[in-house]
């Protein structure tokens, strides 16, 4: 994420990879969120390897490994596989994204919900996604909720989180309707971890979000829209791939008619 590597206080690049940690570690103690530490470990040690390598071959720069970090641990978290090939191969899409899927030298799809959809879409029958809820443990949600809103506060993409949370609360009222499920069946998804790293790392990523205030305001909302609909039709990773599909259309369309200000080489990596 650019801004774990643009934010001007310093010691804030080590908060995003402490906070996903402690998410990890809430869910592993609450609810064994994990089915192997060798599938986790894999995933990150895919991802690092994976930048330090093209950092270095594409860009010839040392970069930071944060990101790729994060990008790691997501998909140790958010995929399941009785084998250890979907988190190799999910991990090092998610990376290989960043550097061959560009345009006006701008990655366009968020790393780790390009390589998590598209595993979760290609491979079906031997990969799914986390599905586990807090359930009636209140206490972990709140702090990860807390903190995560915090965060996201200081990498001023808290409009971006809140956004989406509502529109996803009033269309979950709206499918309850249509469907006759009770609205807090809709609404239960968001206390889930999967969710969690969604609103926080996901959907907020500033390298992969429009330029302006208004249109990262709107493409939430039309991120939330096409969730929607695919809920409707029983997709069950409905978020990933809405925001799979609305994200670098909205990316791209924001590069052409906005001029990306130069950055530094190593900010244009992530």
């Amino acid at each position: 994420m650019a801004w774990l590597t643009l934010n001007k206080k310093g010691y804030f690049q080590y908060v995003p990879p402490l906070f996903i940690t402690l998410l990890l570690t809430i869910g592993q103690i609450s609810f064994g969120m994990l089915d192997s530490y060798v599938n986790l470990i894999a995933a990150i040690a895919t991802a690092v390897i994976t930048e330090w390598v093209l950092s270095r071959w594409v860009f010839k720069i040392r970069k930071s490994l944060s990101s790729a970090y994060i990008s790691g641990i997501s998909v140790g978290i958010l995929i399941r596989s009785a084998f250890l090939w979907p988190y190799v191969i999910a991990s090092m899409l998610s990376i290989m994204s960043k550097y061959v899927l560009r345009y006006k030298d701008r990655h366009l799809w968020n790393p780790s919900n390009f390589g998590v959809s598209w595993m979760l879409f290609m491979a079906p029958a031997d990969v799914a996604g986390l599905s586990i809820q807090w359930g009636s443990s209140w206490l972990p949600l709140v702090v990860i909720w807390m903190l995560g809103l915090v965060i996201v506060y200081q990498a001023k993409r808290l409009h971006v989180t809140l956004t989406y949370v509502i529109s996803f609360i009033i269309l979950a009222y709206v499918r309850s309707l249509i469907v006759g499920d009770t609205f807090w069946a809709e609404v239960s998804p968001l206390t889930g971890p999967m969710y969690q790293l969604f609103v926080f790392f996901m959907i907020t990523d500033p390298a992969t979000n429009v330029s302006t205030r208004r249109g990262q305001i709107l493409v939430a909302v039309l991120v939330a829209c096409v969730e929607f609909f695919l809920r409707l039709n029983s997709f069950i990773y409905a978020p990933f791939y809405a925001l799979f599909i609305v994200g670098p259309i909205a990316r791209f369309i924001d590069l052409k008619i906005h001029q990306p200000k130069p950055v530094a080489q190593i900010a244009i990596a992530r």
